[in-house]
């Protein structure tokens, strides 16, 4: 492990990355993503998750309704411990955000200081989060919500456990399923029509639980085809049937 308290990221090493994966990420389907396994380095990974608090160690903002159950957040990273403060910090530096301009093709990107809606994830056994399309607009920068990025956190998890990220179709037909995996960062572009979430239950064992970061990124403006009214949360049932796409 680093003796570094530390961590930077690399701005021509990430950029070159987010190049390399340009066509497959805006080729992806249902639309444009990518899983990304070992973002980070090994050790700085394995810091985060040593320092994640636990259930009741801060204060989480808990969400019991329906559509997302036994679920905790926090966006408030003075409540998080000094390396996660400033891994969080990392994710909105330059480097990053030049990443992910190349990966998207979006130009302009602007991070979000304050998490609205991001920062620490945790979900408990049982828990869900239905299929939803994201809130499209960030009220407090008035700026236009453009790319998510998720960072799992779970250590030995198996496929038993549940908790993929499910990606839909517009249509709610076919869908791509992402197991949540230690160091596998997934980012993907959101509209009003990009639906995903965890809508089965986790069957991870008492003491366990879904853990993740994240970090969106904003424009002022978005494209004319994906121009919506400014909305929040729109949650969907997960369907009877079925066509998988893809299980990573």
């Amino acid at each position: 492990m680093s003796n570094s308290p530390y961590f930077y990221f690399e701005s021509e090493k990430l950029i070159k990355l987010g190049e390399e994966l340009h066509e497959e990420y805006i080729n992806a389907d249902p639309y444009p993503h990518i899983a990304i396994d070992d973002f980070l380095p090994e050790d700085i990974a394995q810091r985060a998750l040593d320092e994640f608090p636990g259930p009741d160690d801060i204060e989480w903002q808990r969400y019991s309704a329906d559509t997302e159950s036994l679920k905790l957040a926090c966006g408030n990273i003075e409540q998080f411990g000094p390396f996660l403060r400033h891994l969080m910090s990392q994710l909105n530096s330059a480097p990053v955000v030049l990443m992910l301009e190349k990966l998207t093709g979006i130009e302009g990107l602007i991070p979000d200081p304050y998490f609205r809606g991001g920062g620490l994830f945790q979900t408990l056994p049982g828990g869900v989060l239905d299929i939803h399309a994201d809130f499209n607009k960030n009220a407090k920068l008035n700026l236009d919500r453009r790319v998510n990025l998720l960072i799992q956190l779970n250590k030995d998890w198996k496929h038993e456990y549940g908790g993929h990220l499910e990606l839909w179709d517009k249509k709610m037909k076919r869908v791509k399923k992402v197991l949540p995996i230690f160091n596998r960062c997934t980012i993907f572009s959101p509209t009003s029509t990009t639906w995903h979430g965890h809508p089965r239950p986790l069957t991870c064992p008492e003491g366990e639980t879904r853990k993740s970061l994240s970090a969106f990124y904003y424009t002022n403006g978005r494209p004319a085809k994906e121009r919506k009214r400014t909305h929040s949360t729109i949650w969907k049932k997960i369907p009877d049937e079925e066509i998988l796409i893809e299980q990573v």
